[in-house]
Order: C-alpha cells, then sequence, then structure tokens
C-alpha cells in the first residue's frame, strides 16, 4: 500500500508528464463550463442576441434551437474536459478528454459557421482561436 508521500509523488509525476493535456483541459473545462453557465443563467438576453444577429439570415427562425443545441454543447464538452482531468490523474486515461475537446471542437465550429453566416467577421476570428488550441488538444490527446 501506498503512503501519502508516495501517492502525492505519484501525481505530480503524473501531472508534468501530461501537463499540456491537463492545462489544455483545464483551458476547455473553464471555457466552456464557463459559457454554458452564462447562457443558461441569461437565457432570455442570450437568446435576444442570437435573433438580433441571425435576424437578416436563414437561420432567424431557428435561433432558440441553435442556442439550445451549443449551450448543451458546451456545457457537455466543458464536463468531459474537466472529468477528463481526473481522468488523466486516476486512471491514467485520455478517452474523456479526448471526447470532450471533441465535442468542443463541434461546438466552436457551429459558432463558426454562425458568425460568417451572420458576416460578423471579427467575431469568426475571435473562434479560430479558440479552435487552434483546441484542435492542438485532440491532437495531443489522441496519441
Amino acid at each position: 500500500m501506498l503512503n501519502r508521500h508516495q501517492i502525492m509523488e505519484n501525481l505530480y509525476e503524473l501531472g508534468m508528464q501530461n501537463a499540456t493535456e491537463l492545462l489544455i483541459l483545464a483551458f476547455l473545462s473553464v471555457t466552456f463550463l464557463q459559457s454554458g453557465i452564462d447562457k443558461l443563467s441569461d437565457w432570455k438576453g442570450n437568446l435576444s442576441y442570437i435573433n438580433s444577429v441571425f435576424e437578416k439570415t436563414f437561420l432567424k427562425k431557428s435561433a432558440p434551437l441553435l442556442l439550445t443545441v451549443v449551450t448543451i454543447g458546451e456545457l457537455i464538452g466543458g464536463f468531459l474536459t474537466l472529468v477528463g482531468v481526473f481522468q488523466i490523474y486516476f486512471y491514467d486515461s485520455k478517452n474523456l478528454g479526448l471526447l470532450g475537446a471533441v465535442i468542443c471542437a463541434k461546438v466552436l465550429l457551429a459558432l463558426l459557421f454562425g458568425q460568417r453566416i451572420a458576416k460578423d467577421y471579427a467575431g469568426a476570428m475571435t473562434i479560430v482561436i479558440y479552435f487552434m488550441v483546441t484542435i492542438f488538444g485532440v491532437y495531443i490527446l489522441s496519441k
């Protein structure tokens, strides 16, 4: 049986061996959970904003459904990346973190699509930055 010191040493070693994966998963977890929770806490405000963004596009009637799908995706992706951090530490496995990162990437693609349709090119550029980190996470977690 391992003593407390050995357990802490093993956790430290796992953390150092998987530092990149852990930091990316933590980043995605914070980003997506915060965004999903924000949408839930101010649903009416977010829906009003989305309606105004898509007002002159073919997506205007779909805005409530799109907001729902994106919010669910953000919450699931954020939760899985958070669980992925613990999975690396306690099971030396990256499966749930990888799944969460893939879901986050799909959410970002949906958001990018919406920004492009709405012709919000500055907003689309911001999403690309998040997407690059996420894709790097998918790549490194799949190794």
